[in-house]
């Protein structure tokens, strides 16, 4: 649809957003890991979430799910493991610009260690109403995709004036408003998680964009620093 490239929505109270920019280093250094390792399909597969093993196992303990993974990685870890790996370059660096853009912002209104949580527990809610919504199947889910659609969720919820730069049909810059940029993005999201499979190779995880659109819009309103208005300037 369209690449963010920046926005016009200064930090107004931290000075750095340190967490995102450590998020962005840590899934681009696990990318580097896996080339080293030449992308491994059994490698990858003990870190992502595999529905069918994610239920075998019992979600919150029981016996190991029998599977061809290279380690024996415990499932319900697989909740957090799997946003921090990515299938090729150009799933990292669309996930990464999305994050880079709009994740200061948001861990501006909610602060370092509050956004971290909330980053993570929109990932985490992104992989279960995947696995919910497949619970038989067996392709491994990996990427920062469900995270980031919970900061997107959040940005909108506070942001929805603000003007933002996007790329449209990859070359034409356009600054846009928040809630026309974002909200056509959402409906998206949410006109292809109803659509019949396409039978594409690898597949897009709509309904764990949808989880992560979910939980974002709700966590941000009680994580959000005292005093943060929504739906601002």
């Amino acid at each position: 649809m369209f690449v963010p490239i920046g926005d016009d929505n200064p930090l107004k109270v931290i000075a750095f957003p340190y967490v995102t920019v450590s998020l962005i280093v840590i899934n681009v250094l696990v990318f580097l890991i896996e080339g080293a390792g030449g992308n491994d399909h059994a490698f990858l597969s003990s870190f992502a979430v595999v529905p069918h093993e994610l239920f075998q196992s019992g979600l919150f303990g029981g016996p190991a799910a029998q599977s061809a993974d290279a380690l024996a990685i415990p499932e319900r870890i697989t909740l957090l493991s799997y946003m921090f790996f990515h299938g090729d370059a150009m799933h990292l660096l669309g996930n990464m610009l999305f994050l880079w853009v709009f994740g200061d912002n948001v861990e501006d209104a909610l602060g370092h260690v509050r956004f971290l949580v909330f980053y993570l527990a929109c990932g985490v809610a992104a992989a279960l109403l995947h696995a919910l919504n497949l619970p038989g199947s067996s392709d491994a889910l990996i990427g920062a995709s469900g995270a980031i659609s919970g900061v997107i969720a959040a940005y909108l919820v506070l942001h929805p004036k603000v003007g933002i730069w996007v790329l449209v049909a990859k070359f034409i810059p356009l600054k846009i408003t928040a809630a026309w940029a974002l909200g056509a993005w959402i409906m998206f999201q949410i006109v292809m998680a109803f659509m019949p499979t396409t039978g594409e190779l690898t597949p897009t995880a709509w309904w764990a964009h949808i989880g992560g659109l979910l939980a974002g819009a709700l966590l941000v309103v009680v994580m959000r620093r005292p005093g943060t208005q929504l739906f601002g300037r």
